[in-house]
């Protein structure tokens, strides 16, 4: 991962782009009140977690927002499987979903199947409820991910995101979010996520214009923005 930044940064707010993740399919409910705990004490964004752990009690955490993945992680599901289990999620208590999308379809060019799927996703997620669409851009060229982030914005998503952390094809990168910003414009969020271990990357990925970060190694990634020079 490119690591060239231009901004500068700190701790807390860094904090504050992170989506505090784990999504282990071996993760317990200990684990995820671990994870719950160790947000709260490192001031992030929101916590996201697989539904099965829904409804989930944040009462001794109450700034966390709750994100829940849908349709994880292959998107080979039936968009109203996925309608279904976000509706069933925001009744749960989450404020966010992050959907994926089918990448089979956006890599055959079938950007309306992209659309559709997500428009049913959205009906399910209502305002103020935020959906964000993960593309797995590794897996996927330029003109792809340009036409799946088209797609989202003509379906009305809140964000796009870059990758499941899945997929054996890679993570988030530099040059992915930085065609997804410029794809999507101001007014939707780009969220970057997988593979995400060091400062340097959280920063470079903020600078490429991630408005949001997945991270699983939180407290590293914080820890080394104390220590790296140049932030």
């Amino acid at each position: 991962m490119t690591t060239t930044t231009a901004i500068t940064i700190d701790p807390t707010a860094l904090a504050q782009y992170v989506d505090h993740t784990l999504l282990k399919p071996e993760a317990t409910a200990a684990d995820v009140a671990a994870l719950v705990a160790e947000g709260a004490r490192l001031g992030v964004y929101s916590v996201c977690v697989s539904p099965s752990f829904l409804p989930l009690d944040l009462s001794e955490a109450p700034n966390l927002r709750l994100a829940v993945v849908c349709g994880f992680p292959s998107g080979k599901h039936d968009s109203s499987v996925k309608a279904a289990e976000a509706a069933l999620s925001m009744q749960q208590g989450a404020d966010e979903v992050d959907m994926v999308i089918d990448i089979g379809a956006a890599k055959a060019g079938n950007f309306a199947a992209v659309e559709a799927d997500i428009v049913a996703v959205r009906a399910a997620v209502p305002a103020p409820g935020v959906l964000k669409v993960i593309i797995e851009s590794a897996a996927l060229d330029d003109a792809q991910i340009v036409g799946v982030c088209r797609a989202a914005v003509a379906a009305g998503a809140d964000f796009v995101k870059t990758s499941t952390g899945f997929h054996p094809a890679g993570g988030a990168t530099v040059h992915a979010v930085e065609l997804m910003r410029a794809t999507v414009g101001p007014a939707l969020g780009v969220k970057a996520s997988g593979g995400i271990r060091t400062a340097a990357d959280a920063v470079a990925l903020i600078d490429a214009g991630a408005t949001r970060l997945g991270l699983s190694a939180t407290g590293h990634v914080l820890a080394g923005l104390d220590c790296d020079a140049g932030y």
